[in-house]
């Protein structure tokens, strides 16, 4: 029987559960951003802010994943599109970091909105793939966005190297097909890159995507607003 979901880590609860816990993660998010805006490097930035703190490996990671530079957070903001302008525009996704960050919100998970208004998960592919109980949901609610905004059509992006990643790709188009949507599914060697030079619009929270690409919608951020999803939600800023 499958009872996967991408809830909670052991220890999570502990590290960020308490106000006190947030609290000492949201100074060091504003340390981080600091150095980063001075032009220090983001390891050695988290290294001495994350000593400093004396904060474990996960909580490293949300202040990596929530903190970037002014600059930035300015040029993210400059290309940042909101729900109108999509309207008979073609969308490229960042299907593994859409999928997860879904699924990992719908399992209860901590979620993290960083200083550029993006959420961020703790989860990871790390080489493969497996698909949970909430991944269902987690295309229902991209197929009720598609269509409510209007959308011409629909790229779904995977990382050809991770496992799994044809296997997701054909339930995305099955589901596609099923319900008459205007959505085609890819796997690249490099996603990252293949967004970023190749579409008009990306839909991700990546922040390197968010830093090369030339325009960009924020999905999540929409979804938790548009559908009231009940979200573990920790703003970082």
């Amino acid at each position: 029987m499958n009872n996967r979901n991408r809830g909670k880590n052991t220890g999570d609860d502990v590290m960020f559960g308490s106000q006190k816990q947030v609290d000492k993660l949201k100074m060091a998010v504003q340390d981080m951003m600091y150095l980063l805006s001075r032009d220090y490097a983001e390891k050695a930035s988290s290294e001495l802010v994350g000593n400093r703190y004396k904060l474990k490996t996960r909580q490293i990671q949300v202040l990596r994943g929530a903190s970037a530079s002014e600059q930035q957070i300015q040029h993210r903001k400059n290309k940042q599109l909101e729900v109108s302008d999509l309207k008979n525009k073609i969308l490229y996704l960042d299907g593994f970091n859409v999928l997860i960050l879904m699924e990992s919100l719908l399992s209860g998970a901590y979620i993290f909105e960083g200083a550029d208004g993006c959420f961020r998960d703790l989860s990871g592919v790390h080489g493969t793939y497996k698909r949970v109980n909430q991944t269902q949901k987690a295309v229902e609610l991209v197929a009720g966005f598609f269509q409510k905004a209007e959308v011409q059509k629909l790229v779904w992006i995977f990382d050809k190297p991770v496992s799994n990643s044809g296997r997701i790709k054909e339930i995305v188009l099955d589901f596609a097909e099923e319900n008459k949507l205007n959505w085609e599914a890819e796997l690249e060697f490099n996603p990252d890159k293949f967004l970023a030079e190749n579409s008009e619009i990306a839909v991700s929270s990546d922040a390197w995507i968010l830093d090369h690409c030339s325009k960009w919608f924020n999905l999540i951020a929409h979804l938790i607003t548009e559908e009231k999803l009940d979200a573990n939600l920790i703003k970082m800023v």
